[in-house]
């Protein structure tokens, strides 16, 4: 009976534990499903369907990938705000973040008349000092305002020629800003002259770096015209402009097609600028041209308002009576025409006398005819020593009686009009001045034209045959990097730089080359070149390195002793490193020693890791990002 009672009693203990244990089984996964659903709903209606939830008793867990720091911190918040914050265990991570793209390092150059300021970003590695004292030295000591900000990135391969060639620019433009990046050099810049934005823009884009391009935005003031001068030719060679004006881009596309419309083919430069007579000046002009054409041939000129037509021999006379009277009723008030029809020719009057300069290529200038006095004789040889080379003028030319008031003018203006030419020759006689040649300017024939129509009168009888050749302009002409090392190499290909042996002495037959490659340089102007020593395998490699660089910088300072400008030449030594023929055999040897001018050309662009990981990974191994970096050199700059 005890024992019944006692089984029963432990049954019943027994049944209860297990029901409380059920009960409580149920009561914790309610818990545990309760707080995973308030928590994933709270996160859900935040939009953070990237957080997963999970429950271990009263323990909620957060796992997933968080898009940010940021979003991690928040899902965190908001299941915090759900159920006790110390209940929520963090299992998150953060997404991987983008590799980080460098900055763009530019630089804005602004100079004018107070100095010049800087503003940008530059790679830390550059050598400001460096490049502050280039910029000093390339614009003769102007104060320089530094506002650059540095990056520990690395550079890009263009960045040093583009910073480079910005610099030397910058010596030649007192009024310019010039951008620069290592893909765009961008230039704006304002000269004196319209002669000058010609030359520097040549200048400029001859010595741009290779894979760097190039913008230039060159202005020039427009030139004032005194006297405001047109002349507009048409004979046997066809219709021409040997002098063009205008004022206005408009005012100039309207003289230039009235000339197209009356056979103009040839390409003319046509200057704008200020001094205009009349805004209705090429009105005047489009009339003028037309009724030139109409008499078929002869020279229209225009000296500000005035205008001299002169129509050609032989013209039928009320043909030049109807075009001339119906020009001047189409022409404005503002101008005075002077219309003049020459008489032919009479077979019994005396020769007529005249003055001939020639000017030869080589510059010999040879003056014969005929002269007012021994007196004006003198006159016109010491004039000419003066336009021309003193020793190069030989005077044939006699006295003669009978000449016309205004002959030695003429004379003198001849002169000076030739003056404007690389050869050629002028004749004058008293009914006309001829001036023919070439000349290496495309300014030449329109100056000849302003001068003789100024000297003269537009009513006078003037002819103007001047050709431009490129081959005669100092500044078109220029070769370019590449032509000059193939002029230094050919000049070398048939002998070359020698010294004497073991030392760094340039021999006889060596100084004589020089001379021919420092004429090629002092022609190619200012281009980055090397001058490479090299030496055979013929003793111990650090004398042959010593020796070969001994060698280059005695080349070029005696190409500074010839008077070449240096300051973009460097000397380098190779020593044996570079042979290019058989050190085993004498002859190869001879070849191997050498003097090479090559053109510094800029390095090709390299990519590079310039991603997060890459900075870490430079971290790791030197122990920060700035000291995984190579120390500043000066060709950083």
């Amino acid at each position: 009976m005890r024992l019944s009672s006692i089984l029963t009693i432990g049954g019943t203990f027994a049944g209860a534990g297990a029901i409380c244990v059920v009960a409580a089984g149920f009561a914790v996964s309610a818990i545990e499903d309760g707080s995973r659903r308030a928590v994933r709903d709270a996160l859900d209606a935040r939009g953070m369907h990237w957080a997963d939830v999970d429950t271990d008793g009263l323990q909620v867990f957060l796992a997933g990938t968080a898009p940010t720091e940021a979003a991690r911190f928040s899902a965190l918040s908001v299941a915090g705000s759900v159920v006790d914050a110390a209940r929520v265990l963090d299992q998150t991570v953060v997404e991987e973040a983008e590799a980080l793209a460098p900055p763009q390092f530019a630089i804005e150059i602004l100079r004018n008349e107070r100095g010049i300021s800087l503003i940008g970003l530059v790679p830390a590695t550059l050598d400001r000092h460096q490049l502050l004292a280039d910029m000093s030295e390339a614009t003769n000591g102007a104060p320089i305002a530094d506002l650059l900000d540095a990056a520990d990135y690395p550079a890009p391969a263009t960045w040093r020629p583009a910073l480079r060639y910005a610099v030397r620019s910058l010596g030649l433009l007192p009024r310019s800003k010039i951008s620069v990046t290592a893909e765009r050099v961008e230039i704006t810049a304002m000269v004196d002259s319209a002669e000058e934005k010609r030359r520097v823009e040549i200048d400029l884009a001859r010595r741009t770096p290779e894979a760097v391009a190039l913008s230039l935005d060159i202005a020039a003031p427009r030139p004032v015209i005194t006297p405001f001068t047109l002349r507009f030719v048409i004979d046997e060679r066809g219709a021409r402009f040997d002098a063009c004006s205008a004022d206005t881009d408009e005012a100039r596309d309207r003289i230039l097609r009235a000339g197209g419309r009356v056979g103009l083919s040839e390409r003319t430069e046509c200057v704008v600028g200020m001094g205009v007579p009349t805004p209705q000046w090429a009105r005047a002009v489009e009339e003028t041209i037309a009724a030139l054409a109409k008499l078929g041939a002869g020279s229209v000129t225009f000296s500000d308002a005035d205008i001299a037509l002169l129509a050609e021999q032989g013209t039928d006379p009320s043909l030049f009576d109807d075009v001339v009277g119906a020009l001047e009723g189409r022409l404005p008030d503002v101008f005075a025409l002077d219309a003049t029809l020459p008489p032919l020719p009479d077979a019994s009057a005396p020769v007529v006398p005249e003055f001939i300069a020639t000017l030869s290529p080589e510059g010999q200038v040879l003056l014969r005819g005929r002269v007012a006095s021994e007196q004006m004789r003198s006159t016109v040889i010491s004039f000419a020593r003066a336009r021309f080379t003193s020793g190069a003028v030989h005077m044939t030319a006699r006295v003669a009686e009978g000449l016309p008031r205004d002959w030695s003018m003429r004379v003198l203006l001849g002169l000076e009009a030739l003056s404007h030419l690389a050869n050629g020759a002028v004749t004058v006689t008293p009914e006309v001045v001829e001036v023919s040649g070439k000349t290496g300017r495309n300014s030449a024939g329109a100056e000849i034209a302003k001068l003789l129509a100024d000297r003269l009168g537009g009513a006078e009888r003037f002819a103007i045959d001047v050709t431009y050749q490129e081959q005669l302009d100092p500044v078109a002409s220029l070769p370019t990097p590449d032509e000059c090392e193939a002029r230094i190499e050919e000049v070398q290909r048939e002998a070359k730089i020698g010294f004497e042996p073991g030392s760094a002495t340039i021999d006889r037959a060596g100084a004589a080359i020089l001379d021919e490659i420092a004429d090629i340089l002092k022609v190619c102007g200012d281009i980055r070149m090397e001058i490479g020593g090299h030496t055979d395998s013929q003793g111990r490699e650090e004398m042959n390195a010593q020796l070969s660089l001994e060698r280059a910088r005695a080349v070029l300072d005696e190409l500074r002793l010839r008077r070449v400008l240096t300051s973009a030449l460097e000397a380098k030594g190779y020593g044996e490193s570079r042979p290019i023929a058989d050190n085993a055999t004498e002859e190869g040897r001879e070849i191997n020693r050498r003097i090479e001018f090559r053109v510094i050309r800029p390095e090709p662009v390299a990519e590079v890791q310039t991603g997060l990981e890459s900075l870490e990974h430079k971290g790791e191994e030197g122990g920060s990002v700035a000291a995984s970096q190579d120390p500043p050199s000066d060709e950083q700059n």
